[in-house]
C-alpha cells in the first residue's frame, strides 16, 4: 500500500529470524514452566504416598487409627489425615476443629483414580469442611479402605509447588545472546544485499563503474560464500565495462586514424598529382618544346608516378596491417636468413656499409611484413641519417637493435617518428620521394609479431626492438601458412 512503510532486507530478515526465536523460547519456557510444577508436584505426591503406605502398614497390625498417626506423625505441618472405607465414607479424619465430614468421597478426583490405579492426588481443591485448599494424596489399602494425606497451601507449598523461575531469566539471557548474535550476522548478510543491490541500480541506469573501490562508493563486501560470489559479479562486470571500454576507445582511435589517414592521402596524393598534371599540360600545350626541355619533363612525371605509385604501395600495407593481425597469414621463417637476404639486396642501391651480427632465430611470422621492417629501417638510414655505416644486431631471443652513425634526430621529435606522414624535415623527405609511412609500417608490423620498438639518439639514431617469441612447431609449418 502506498502508505506503508518499506522495511529494508535487514530488518525484514531480522524481525523473521526475532520471531521465530521468540516463538520457540516462548514455547519452551511454557513448556519448562508446566514441566517442573508437574515435578514437584508428584515430588510432594511421592511424599505423602510414602506417608500413606507407612499408616496402612501400621493399619494392617490392627491398632487403632488415631494410635498409629499420633505415633508415626506427619511429614508436614498441619497435615490432615482422612481413612475413606470402601463404600465412601470417612470413618476417621484426624482434624478435630470442624465438623466431622459426612459427605461420600468416591466422587472425589483422587479417590477414584487410587481406586483404579492404586494412588491418586489433586491439586488446589477447596474443602467445603474447614473453608481451605489442599493438596491430596490417596493411596489404596487392601480391603477397599483409603488412606488419604491433604496438605495446606501454606505460603511454605505454594512456593514449593511453583516451578523454579531462574530458568526463566536463563533462557531470556540466551535468546538475547541469539538476537544479538543474529543481527550481526543478518547484518553482515544484508550489507553483501544491499550493496549489490546498489550496484544494480546504478548498473541498470547506466552509471558507469570504473572500479570495485569507485569514489564516492564502497563495492567491499564481507569475507563469506555470499559475499565472495557479490564481489566476484562486480569484478566481472567492471572488467566487462573495461573492456567495453577499451575496444571502444579502440575503435575510435581507429576511426580517428582512418579519418587522419583520409586526410593525409589526399594531401599527400595532391602534390605528385598536381606535379603530374601540370607537366604532362605543359608537354601537350607546348608541342614546340625543345626535345632536352620535353626530356626533362617526362623524367619529372616518371618520378612523380614512382612516387605516387611508392605512396599507394605503402597506404595498402598499412591499411591491410590495420585490418587486423588475423587476417595476415603466417608461415615458418628464419629470421637471420631474412634479415641477411634483404641486407645483400639493399646493399646493391647503397654506398653505406652495412653490417651484421645475427644469432639464429625462427618465428612464425608474414614475410612481407618482416621484410618490410628492415627495408625500411635501411631506407630511411640511408635517405635521412647522413651517415657512412649501418648495423643491425640480433640475438636468439628476438631482440634486436638497429643503429646508424648519422646526425640522429633531435628529441623533440623522437617521440612522434613512427606516427604516419610525420616528417622530421618536410621539405627534405620530399626531395627524397618519402611517403612518411615507412616507419609506421615498421612499428605496425613488429606489432603484428607480438613485438615493440622505441628509437633513440646514440652517436646516431638507434632503434631497439624484439619480434615475438614463438618458435614454429609441426602444427605451424610453412604448408599449412601460405606466404601472401
Amino acid at each position: 500500500m502506498a502508505g506503508m512503510i518499506r522495511l529494508t532486507f535487514k530488518w525484514r530478515v531480522m524481525g523473521v529470524m526475532l520471531a521465530l526465536c521468540w516463538s520457540l523460547v516462548t514455547a519452551f519456557l511454557i513448556f519448562q514452566y508446566h514441566r517442573e510444577r508437574t515435578f514437584r508436584r508428584e515430588l510432594l505426591d511421592m511424599e505423602l504416598q510414602t506417608h500413606n503406605r507407612r499408616i496402612i502398614e501400621e493399619l494392617g497390625q490392627g491398632p487403632d487409627v488415631a494410635e498409629v498417626f499420633d505415633r508415626i506423625g506427619a511429614p508436614l505441618p498441619d497435615l490432615r489425615m482422612t481413612v475413606i472405607n470402601a463404600d465412601g465414607d470417612v470413618v476417621y479424619d484426624n482434624n478435630r476443629s470442624t465438623p466431622f465430614p459426612t459427605a461420600n468421597h468416591n466422587d472425589r478426583p483422587e479417590i477414584r483414580h487410587a481406586r483404579s490405579v492404586g494412588s491418586g492426588y489433586a491439586v488446589e481443591r477447596f474443602s467445603a469442611t474447614d473453608d481451605r485448599e489442599y493438596f491430596y494424596s490417596a493411596t489404596l489399602a487392601p480391603g477397599g479402605m483409603v488412606v488419604r494425606s491433604a496438605a495446606p497451601y501454606s505460603h511454605t507449598l505454594r512456593d514449593f509447588l511453583e516451578a523454579d523461575r531462574s530458568f526463566v531469566w536463563i533462557m531470556l539471557a540466551g535468546s538475547l545472546a541469539v538476537c544479538l548474535a543474529g543481527y550481526f550476522m543478518t547484518r553482515r548478510i544484508s550489507t553483501s544485499i544491499s550493496r549489490l543491490n546498489r550496484f544494480a541500480a546504478k548498473a541498470g541506469s547506466g552509471h558507469r563503474i570504473y572500479d570495485e573501490t569507485e569514489a564516492g562508493e564502497d563495492w567491499t563486501f564481507p569475507n563469506d560464500e555470499l559475499g565472495n560470489i557479490a564481489a566476484n559479479i562486480v569484478k566481472l562486470y567492471v572488467a566487462r565495462e573495461k573492456s567495453h571500454r577499451l575496444a571502444m576507445d579502440t575503435e575510435r582511435e581507429k576511426i580517428r586514424l582512418k579519418k587522419q589517414l583520409t586526410n593525409n592521402i589526399n594531401h599527400e596524393l595532391k602534390t605528385p598529382l598536381a606535379s603530374i598534371t601540370i607537366l604532362g599540360e605543359a608537354l601537350r600545350d607546348h608541342p614546340e618544346m625543345p626535345e632536352p626541355r620535353r626530356h626533362q619533363l617526362a623524367s619529372f612525371i616518371c618520378d612523380n608516378a614512382a612516387r605516387l605509385n611508392e605512396l599507394l604501395k605503402d597506404i595498402a600495407n598499412i591499411t591491410r596491417m590495420d585490418d587486423g593481425a588475423e587476417m595476415i597469414s603466417c608461415e615458418a621463417i628464419d629470421l637471420d636468413r631474412l634479415i641477411g637476404e634483404v641486407v645483400e639486396e639493399e646493399r646493391l642501391h647503397t654506398t653505406m656499409t652495412i653490417t651484421t651480427d645475427l644469432k639464429p632465430y625462427s618465428i612464425m611470422g608474414n614475410r612481407l611484413l618482416l621484410e618490410s621492417v628492415f627495408r625500411n629501417l635501411i631506407d630511411n638510414a640511408i635517405s635521412y641519417s647522413g651517415g657512412t655505416q649501418i648495423s643491425i644486431r640480433g640475438d636468439s631471443d628476438g631482440h634486436y637493435t638497429f643503429s646508424d652513425n648519422g646526425a640522429g634526430v633531435p628529441d623533440e621529435h623522437l617521440s612522434h617518428i613512427f606516427e604516419r606522414f610525420y616528417r622530421v624535415d618536410k621539405g627534405r623527405s620530399r626531395d627524397r620521394g618519402g611517403t612518411g609511412l615507412g616507419l609506421a609500417i615498421v612499428k605496425n608490423a613488429i606489432a603484428i609479431h607480438s613485438g615493440s620498438i622505441t628509437a633513440r639518439n646514440d652517436g646516431g639514431l638507434t632503434f631497439d626492438f624484439t619480434i615475438g617469441s614463438k618458435k614454429p612447431t609441426e602444427e605451424n609449418s610453412p604448408k599449412d601458412h601460405p606466404a601472401t
